[in-house]
C-alpha cells in the first residue's frame, strides 16, 4: 500500500510540473489517504505484535 501512495505522489508531482492542477490534486489526495491508511495499519500491527510477544514471553 505504501508503494501505491508513493506512486500517486509521483503522479501528483509530475502532473503539477505540467500544470494539470486537477489531476495533481486528485493524485495527491489519493496518495495522502493511502499513506494515512498505511500508518494506521502499521501502528495497529505494531501494538498487536507487542501484545502477542508479551504473552509469548510470559
Amino acid at each position: 500500500m505504501l508503494k501505491m501512495a508513493l506512486f500517486f505522489a509521483v503522479i501528483a508531482i509530475i502532473a503539477a510540473l505540467f500544470g494539470f492542477t486537477g489531476v495533481a490534486a486528485g493524485a495527491a489526495a489519493i496518495a495522502k489517504v493511502l499513506f494515512f491508511i498505511f500508518v494506521v495499519l502499521c501502528v495497529v500491527f505494531l501494538v498487536i505484535g507487542f501484545v502477542v510477544a508479551k504473552k509469548v514471553v510470559d
